[in-house]
């Protein structure tokens, strides 16, 4: 009896640092942020090794009879038809060395693509959108939403 109590001690002990050694830092990031502006409400989420955000709530997603907007200052034709509900605006963010980068995010009032390095303070969110390098992007704030 005292031998079965011990090992499913052990075994619960092993298994509690199998699940920790498993949780993966990038995915700090995920979960639902309100926007700088306080306008739109961003669901970020993993994909297998990168991490994407989807739009879930905005002010600029429903027209003003209350109907569902679409992405229609995407540069490309083809994609002007999307709603803006649910659009993935951030992509491919690679987590290495404390930050997320790599990635690319899209303005949907402006139709562009910019790449984008993400930080995280506390719950704060600092996304570095740029062309080129980042020093000579700007800067938004994203806080969580519990």
């Amino acid at each position: 009896m005292k031998k079965r109590l011990l090992l499913a001690i052990v075994v619960v002990i092993f298994a509690g640092f199998k699940t920790k050694a498993q949780v993966n830092p990038g995915d700090r990031i995920k979960g639902i942020w309100l926007t700088e502006k306080k306008d739109g409400k961003v669901e970020i989420f993993r994909t297998g090794n990168t991490w994407s955000g989807k739009l879930i709530w905005g002010n600029s997603i429903l027209d003003e009879n209350g109907k569902p907007k679409h992405d229609v200052y995407n540069p490309d034709p083809k994609l002007r038809s999307r709603l803006l509900q649910g659009l993935v605006i951030l992509t491919g963010l690679e987590y290495e060395d404390g930050k997320w980068q790599n990635g690319k995010i899209y303005n949907s009032l402006t139709g562009k693509t910019y790449s984008v390095v993400v930080t995280l303070k506390g719950n704060s969110l600092y996304l570095r959108g740029y062309i080129g390098f980042p020093i000579l992007g700007k800067t938004t704030v994203w806080q969580r939403l519990e």
